[in-house]
């Protein structure tokens, strides 16, 4: 399994975000977008938020094509335009994206064994 993660700015606005939080319970998400989720490969999501910046962890198994679009049905896009009255583009997205990847930068594990290599 790979994790990946991806970032995305809210609009600074509390009220904003409490609702965006409120659609984001579980008994208020759609089902058609648990299953659309599901359905394209991912198996575990996380969306944790400070301020108003998003970071979302996506568990997915080695194979998962990122370049894969998920959702092309009617409801996905409606809840994508829902989301979308909430939501601003990172200032370094590209034109449509909302979700940019993130790079990682360090690992423990890698310290680690680094460290111990050179003992």
């Amino acid at each position: 399994m790979a994790r990946l993660y991806y970032a995305l700015d809210l609009k600074d606005d509390a009220e904003a975000i409490a609702e965006y939080e409120r659609w984001h319970r579980p008994e208020n998400v759609w089902p058609e977008i648990v299953a659309s989720i599901r359905a394209s490969g991912i198996e575990q999501m996380e969306i944790f938020r400070t301020g108003n910046r998003l970071v979302m962890a996506v568990q997915v198994p080695d194979d998962y094509d990122v370049s894969a679009t998920r959702g092309s049905d009617a409801k996905t896009q409606a809840w994508e335009q829902l989301m979308d009255r909430y939501q601003q583009r990172l200032p370094w997205s590209e034109a449509g994206q909302k979700w940019v990847p993130m790079r990682r930068i360090f690992s423990l594990t890698e310290a680690l064994d680094a460290k111990s290599l050179s003992c």
